[in-house]
């Protein structure tokens, strides 16, 4: 199969798991987004493909969610899904996703063999991308809040409402991010970089 055509399905299929996974919500009385895993899956599927191709699913299901399709959290969708206080947080899941890519590089098959710098890395990767993501949606609730609260009441705002409640949970979804991809980003380099890093080697030995 072509390559360009392989890399679209593979990007593809991601960002479909990332899409169903909105049907997953657990409520939390008081929080209207409760425990979702969509921000975990965004930051798994690009550390599986790291680099900036680690950004492609989510930025697929982030556009076809701002166009209208019901793929983010509890079934909702469209451009005006941005425009409440909780819209930090989709615009979040890019950024997140866009670091942990580029934080945990390009897979190889060489990854089977585990090595505590590699371990490290990914760990960064998937720990920097779920706290990345929530980045935005501090200046969303600073935005929505400021007037009423002031700056440092919104702020407050946002650790005590928006980020300390699932700070247990993100970083169990973290850990769990971690093991499946030390698993399968080997698996993953095989389609969708298979001999290019062979290929660079090569090249290298004879330009030497």
């Amino acid at each position: 199969m072509n390559k360009k055509i392989l890399r679209s399905a593979i990007v593809a299929f991601f960002a479909a798991i990332i899409c169903a996974s909105s049907f997953f919500r657990i409520p939390i009385p008081g929080i209207v987004s409760g425990i979702v895993i969509q921000n975990a899956l965004c930051v798994m599927t690009a550390v599986l493909l790291g680099g900036l191709w680690g950004a492609a699913p989510t930025a697929l299901f982030f556009a076809a969610g701002v166009l209208g399709l019901p793929v983010f959290s509890g079934g909702q969708g469209g451009f005006q899904v941005l425009m409440n206080i909780n819209g930090g947080f989709r615009i979040g899941w890019v950024f997140g996703a866009l670091a942990a890519g580029l934080i945990s590089g390009c897979p190889s098959v060489a990854e089977k063999k585990l090595s505590f710098k590699k371990v490290l890395r990914l760990c960064l990767a998937v720990f920097a991308g779920m706290l990345i993501l929530y980045l935005p949606e501090v200046f969303y609730v600073i935005g929505f809040k400021a007037s009423e609260l002031g700056v440092m009441g919104a702020v407050k705002l946002f650790v005590t409402a928006f980020f300390a409640p699932f700070l247990l949970v993100d970083f169990f979804k973290a850990v769990v991010v971690v093991l499946i991809s030390l698993k399968l980003r080997p698996v993953v380099a095989m389609y969708f970089y298979d001999s290019e890093p062979a290929a660079e080697t090569e090249t290298g030995s004879k330009n030497d």
